[in-house]
């Protein structure tokens, strides 16, 4: 039987002569100050290349990382695992196979599985390691999963912080805590990190292996850095290049707000694109998620700018996010509640749970109503709820037609006291009247955090070029790597990024060892 030669399917770019497809003149050798040999370079200081350079140290790899942030950066604070011994410990087990086909179907099937079941075989591993790094330092806990007909999350997402006696750490918790053990790890082990240090291309020898890149460094100085057994670019997304959302994520311009995320300008896309990388098919999943305004949204009733209700509320954040975006302005949309919300809350906190739904909790906590009730005083306190003894007045504060909203909330009460939503399908036990005063509207809208694309890679993450040959000596991971994600970020399992990350540094790291 003949080999085959793999084709892939992906393209290097919409051909629309963007600036950022033309790569930097290369600086002239007499201005290279000197070069940098280590057996593993790693572009990038997040938690991607922090993960990937603390594992390689640990598997006695020489390490020199790069990373053009002045300080230690990190932009989440959720870490997923599929069937950690945390969850084990709490009873939770998660069906690899349902969670795998659960992912291809919201990604519209575009989705490399090779790389997707590398995150569902070795979250855990990472995220064990990561536990075993930080030690008696620090504690666990395992989110509440949203549960629903129309959308349900996986019970894997983890969150941790340093306890209050441990002297080890600075950072509290989330992902400054958890690049905070990364790092240490790292320059503990004798790895390199190199902070203001700004890649500005990559390079190749006469036989197309990549050898490393060219930087400028924080004495202004140009360098070579190289890596002997392999050059690993992990430098985040592209949501700060309007350039780039153009080319492969342009809903992404449709988000009336945007987390600050400076630096993340798709330099490692860039750099890839240059050497030859193919690049994922346009359009590059977003994480857009409702949370400009009020973070919380529940399950109330959601009415747009014209007070009128648009959508099933029995939902997640990216999906009301979509749906807001799709309404008159676009920009914001209301959750119309009463006063008996926190009464249904309750009632109803064995149900729910996950963003946006009920405030974050862990699995087996109870509701926290004066948590709650601070909550929607602060959102009040800041000008992002509203709050009335009237509808018609809740009507004037919200700057909606009173007519509407007064028609909105009849229908909607009619439906409630029928038990059966006939306009919008939402499941019955999370009806709930607006009838009692005082009344609340919260204000909430979409917001632009990450895009998720870059490089093809193969199951070793070794970076795929445009004729579907492996690019020697080049790696992504992270954000800068592409191929697990597509449509939208797949909110079944929060802080897959994170956890990604992991799973990727424990590759990467065997992968790199072997040589």
């Amino acid at each position: 039987m003949p080999e085959l030669e793999m084709k892939f399917y992906s393209q290097r770019s919409p051909k629309k002569g963007f600036s950022w497809e033309t790569p930097p003149a290369p600086v002239p050798e007499a201005d290279i100050a000197e070069t940098v040999t280590s057996e593993v370079l790693v572009i990038g200081g997040g938690i991607s290349g922090l993960a990937a350079s603390a594992r390689c140290v640990d598997k006695g790899l020489q390490v020199v990382t790069l990373d053009k942030n002045e300080k230690m950066r990190a932009l989440a604070g959720q870490i997923a695992a599929v069937n950690s011994r945390i969850m084990a410990e709490k009873g939770i087990h998660i069906d690899k196979k349902t969670l795998a086909a659960d992912w291809l179907k919201m990604s519209g099937s575009r989705v490399q599985e090779e790389l997707l079941w590398l995150f569902i075989n070795r979250s855990a591993e990472g995220f064990h390691w990561l536990l075993d790094l930080a030690g008696d330092n620090i504690e666990v806990g395992v989110y509440e999963a949203y549960k629903g007909p129309m959308f349900s999350e996986y019970p894997g997402t983890h969150h941790i912080w340093k306890k209050k006696e441990s002297t080890r750490y600075h950072h509290i918790g989330g992902g400054f805590l958890a690049c905070e053990i990364l790092e240490t790890e790292l320059l503990e082990r004798g790895g390199t990190l190199l902070r203001g240090t700004t890649a500005l291309y990559l390079e190749k020898n006469a036989d197309g292996r990549v050898t490393g890149c060219v930087a400028r460094c924080p004495d202004g100085k140009i360098r070579r850095y190289q890596g002997t057994k392999g050059v690993v670019v992990a430098t985040g997304d592209c949501s700060e290049d309007p350039e780039m959302l153009e080319a492969f994520c342009p809903i992404g311009f449709r988000a009336p707000q945007k987390w600050d995320r400076p630096g993340n300008t798709g330099d490692g896309q860039k750099m890839l694109y240059w050497v030859g990388a193919a690049l994922d098919n346009p359009e590059w999943a977003p994480t857009i998620h409702a949370l400009g305004g009020c973070g919380f949204q529940g399950f109330f009733l959601h009415v747009n700018r014209l007070g009128r209700r648009f959508m099933n509320e029995d939902t997640w954040m990216q999906a009301k996010s979509v749906r807001c975006m799709m309404q008159p302005g676009g920009d914001y949309a209301w959750s119309v509640l009463d006063g008996k919300y926190l009464d249904e809350m309750a009632e109803r906190f064995d149900e729910l749970g996950g963003q946006g739904m009920m405030p974050l909790s862990e699995v087996g906590g109870s509701f926290r109503r004066e948590h709650m009730e601070k909550t929607m005083q602060g959102y009040i306190d800041k000008g992002n709820a509203v709050k009335a003894d009237t509808l018609e007045e809740l009507a004037e504060k919200m700057d909606v037609p009173a007519e509407n909203l007064l028609a909105t909330v009849k229908r909607y009460n009619e439906i409630v006291a029928a038990g059966d939503d006939v306009d919008f399908g939402k499941r019955a036990r999370l009806l709930t009247s607006v009838e009692k005063a005082p009344f609340y509207a919260l204000k909430w809208g979409p917001m632009l955090l990450d895009v998720f694309g870059g490089a093809q890679v193969d199951g070793n993450l070794n970076v795929i070029g445009a004729d579907s040959k492996l690019i020697p000596g080049l790696y992504a991971v992270g954000n800068a790597a592409g191929g697990m994600y597509a449509v939208d970020y797949p909110l079944l399992l929060n802080g897959n990024s994170y956890g990604r990350a992991l799973a990727y540094a424990m590759q990467i790291a065997d992968v790199l060892s072997a040589k």
